[in-house]
């Protein structure tokens, strides 16, 4: 079935682009267009879309707004947010709101149809050119929330450690190989901590990994992070 896409950004030349460019990809389909974020939410529940295409900064509701009303659903739609800036505070929040990644308005479109294909197959995408520096910049000042933290103490310590993994970047194949474990025991440590964590994908997880502390702004790990002696033989 083809991946039903909603278009929201508040230039019409610019959502025409974007809309030609999906519905041009023979496993995606355009099913809506909006210009503003009330638009969108009331789009987003008549036309219940599998993801949609989000501009960030719109008059009257915002994409950050929108993207938590749309998101607020268990079984709402995946929002990938684009920007113009690659570092924007409402990009960050727009993550913590529930989207599932972002990409740079300047993408290519081969790169702008991959990021949609693996937001909708369940994954989270960020513009690695900024990943790094987007998080560095905005996490330090965000307080870890209690519960957030204290959900953290349920992970067994191989899931911390791929927590850590999934937070620096790494895709399942890399954190396997450093691992020495396959792909699919990656991906179930992944799932479990998700689920864990009451988290729907890996940009939530890097952002937590993040506020609560585990891996520090600049790319290390915290003390906690990391086991205390001898390195336990823990089991895949």
């Amino acid at each position: 079935m083809a991946i039903r896409v909603m278009v929201v950004d508040d230039q019409a030349v610019v959502r025409a682009g974007f809309a030609a460019i999906v519905d041009a990809e023979p496993d995606m389909t355009v099913v809506g267009e909006a210009g503003d974020g009330v638009s969108a939410v009331e789009l987003a529940t008549r036309e219940a879309p599998d993801l949609v295409l989000m501009d960030i900064r719109m008059p009257g509701m915002d994409g950050l707004t929108a993207t938590r009303f749309i998101t607020a659903p268990e079984t709402g739609p995946r929002v990938l947010v684009l920007t113009t800036f690659d570092l924007d505070v409402y990009v960050y929040e727009a993550l913590r709101a529930g989207a599932s990644g972002f990409l740079l308005k300047d993408a290519r479109p081969e790169e702008l149809l991959t990021a949609l294909r693996v937001v909708a197959s369940g994954e989270g995408i960020l513009a690695p050119a900024v990943t790094r520096r987007l998080i560095d910049t905005f996490a330090q000042g965000a307080p870890p929330p209690p519960a957030v933290t204290g959900a953290l103490g349920g992970l067994t310590p191989r899931e911390r450690e791929v927590l850590l993994h999934v937070a620096s970047g790494l895709a399942n194949a890399e954190i396997a190989a450093a691992l020495g474990v396959t792909t699919g025991t990656v991906k179930t440590h992944v799932n479990a901590l998700l689920t864990k964590l009451g988290l729907r994908d890996r940009v939530q997880a890097t952002i937590l990994a993040y506020e609560s502390g585990l891996i520090r702004p600049g790319g290390g790990s915290s003390p906690a992070a990391r086991p205390a002696g001898p390195p336990s033989p823990w089991t895949p």
